[in-house]
């Protein structure tokens, strides 16, 4: 706002600022951002906020079916401002009008552009005519429209910040009946990568939950509503949390874009790996300070590799919705297509959502569908390398300023290209192996927390008897046993309905109701076909990956600093101590 003001402003208000420095005023300005972030609603504010004639120009608007009228609608434009100066000329949607001219096939098109060039190197400098213009597609307007003395300064109107967005709730909310617990402060920080007028949208959504909730004692026909009803209507904090749940960010329309609704709570066991996500995901989007202060740019990803079923996709949900990031799952194999250049333009796409709608967590499930080993494949069009060539630019060319994560999962992580596994891309490699005991007991936990499960099921026992299992298999365990109890209850209902009609004045009591519960029973009948999805051969083959992958990684235990290590880092002492006597401690 500020760029805008010194830009405007001061030209149309004190022109002799300029005149005594001996500069030319500028001329121009490009407003650009997301779709909803402002950008109309800013110009607008300026032209009233200075009082000058405001000219706006709807892009479409000035074209015209006859030749040479699209022109002149332009040329009519920059005179009537011209006449009114000081005043602001703001053209909407200015992509729309001034494409490149290289790329358009229309004739119209290209004298329009040459017609706005001219006119805005043809503004007397004393005229006091400031020409604005708008787009969310900056890079689709004319490079010549873009220099010095045309269009002088391009101003980012990006996605706002938390800070951003509760002034913006505030604005919204104003007119608004709040009730007292409503707390917009948590609102904008559950807000990540919302425009302005996403908050709108929000706003509304809420009001008309309010409103649903009393049409009961709303009666459409009547003329009037009762004030007692309208006295009593508050916007309340449930209404926002329902309205949140309902809403997304517009940038991410088409993407579907989700934060799960998985807690740590859903996933048993993998402690460490908690604890280590945690620390990659959460703590830069909590603590971002703590980066800062020691001097280091957060990592951008995660590779979780490990067999089928263990909880690898569980767990990237959980982590997006503890640190409230959007969460964007790519199936791997949807990125491919049929035409040329089109896989690549996919993968470019998602990123910039991802970037629009920061923090957020890319999530790539089968990651090994399209990162496979280059040149590994035989006969193939170069389709997958391709892909795999623009994933590994957009990670490297990923900005520190935007908190975009990127965890991948995949069962077959020997055929992975290496590229993508070196530190900077997916710095962490997180091994996922099959449960262990204590780990079992916690999924069955997990699964069945919110069942009613009878007081004989010894939850230990069966953790003790599916070595082997993995998280899926054991999931299925429980529904199974579920299933079995739901069939029970239902023989039972309908039996007591039988005896019901059979005997109609015998007492309720009589008629016993037996306790609804997943008892021991249903879990032996389960148990009979449970089974092992992931054989001993395979188990073997993942944890003879993840040691080599810890052997060609790090040192273990070998590495030691000696004792006397005096020098500072950089001496040549340091140099020849760590190249020659250290060196064979190191490899030892």
């Amino acid at each position: 706002m500020a760029q805008i003001r010194e830009l405007v402003e001061l030209p149309l208000r004190h022109p002799q600022l300029f005149k005594s420095i001996g500069v030319k005023p500028p001329k121009g300005i490009v407003l650009y951002g997301p779709p909803g972030s402002g950008k109309t609603l800013i110009a607008r504010a300026v032209a009233n906020e200075t009082g000058a004639f405001f000219f706006c120009i709807n892009g479409p608007e000035i074209m015209s079916k006859l030749a040479g009228e699209s022109e002149s609608n332009l040329r009519k434009a920059f005179e009537e401002a011209e006449k009114n100066a000081p005043s602001i000329i703001f053209i909407d949607e200015i992509d729309s009008i001034a494409p490149k001219r290289e790329k358009t096939n229309g004739e119209v098109e290209k004298r329009i552009v040459s017609q706005l060039l001219t006119l805005m190197d043809g503004l007397k400098s004393r005229a006091h005519v400031i020409v604005m213009g708008a787009t969310n597609r900056p890079n689709s307007i004319d490079p010549a429209l873009r220099r010095f003395g045309r269009f002088d300064r391009e101003i980012d109107i990006g996605v706002p910040d938390e800070v951003g967005r509760l002034e913006v709730l505030r604005i919204h909310t104003k007119n608004m009946k709040l009730a007292e617990d409503v707390n917009l402060e948590k609102i904008s920080s559950n807000t990540h990568g919302y425009v302005g007028a996403d908050l709108a949208a929000l706003c509304t959504e809420a009001a008309l939950q309010c409103i649903r909730e009393k049409m009961d004692v709303i009666d459409l026909e009547d003329e009037s509503i009762d004030a007692e009803i309208l006295n009593s209507m508050a916007v309340t904090n449930e209404h926002f949390q329902t309205a949140l749940g309902m809403s997304n960010p517009s940038a991410l329309r088409e993407t579907l874009v989700e934060v799960p609704n998985i807690n740590w709570e859903d996933v048993g066991g993998l402690e460490n790996v908690k604890r280590e996500l945690q620390e990659t995901v959460q703590y830069p989007v909590e603590h971002p300070e703590k980066f800062e202060k020691f001097g280091m740019s957060p990592s951008k990803g995660v590779l979780f590799y490990g067999p089928p079923g263990c909880g690898k996709t569980l767990l990237a949900k959980a982590i997006a919705n503890e640190c409230q990031a959007n969460f964007i799952s790519i199936k791997g194999p949807e990125l491919l297509s049929m035409w040329f250049g089109e896989a690549e333009a996919n993968v470019r796409d998602i990123f910039d959502k991802a970037r629009q709608s920061a923090p957020c967590v890319l999530f790539f499930d089968e990651l090994d569908s399209i990162a496979v080993q280059r040149g590994s494949q035989a006969g193939d069009s170069g389709a997958a390398d391709r892909v795999l060539n623009q994933l590994l630019t957009e990670m490297d060319g990923m900005n520190a300023k935007k908190t975009v994560f990127i965890i991948g999962a995949t069962n077959r992580p020997d055929i992975i290209d290496p590229a993508l596994l070196r530190p900077g891309r997916l710095d962490q490699l997180i091994y996922i192996p099959l449960p262990d005991e204590e780990s079992r007991h916690q999924i069955f936990k997990a699964c069945l927390r919110k069942s009613p499960v009878s007081r004989q099921v010894d939850l230990r026992t069966l953790a003790k008897y599916t070595e082997g299992f993995s998280g899926a298999d054991i999931t299925e365990i429980c529904q199974r046993a579920c299933k079995y109890a739901i069939r029970e209850n239902i023989e039972k209902d309908i039996e007591k309905e039988r005896k019901r009609r059979d005997n109609p004045d015998a007492m309720e009591e009589d008629i016993k109701d037996e306790a609804s519960e997943i008892t021991a029973g249903h879990f032996e009948e389960s148990m009979k076909y449970a089974r092992r999805s992931v054989s001993d051969a395979d188990i073997k083959k993942y944890q003879k990956f993840a040691q080599t992958l810890q052997q060609s990684r790090g040192f273990g235990t070998e590495f030691r600093f000696s004792e006397s290590s005096g020098p500072a880092l950089g001496s040549d002492a340091y140099a020849t101590s760590a190249g020659g006597a250290a060196e064979d401690e190191l490899y030892a």
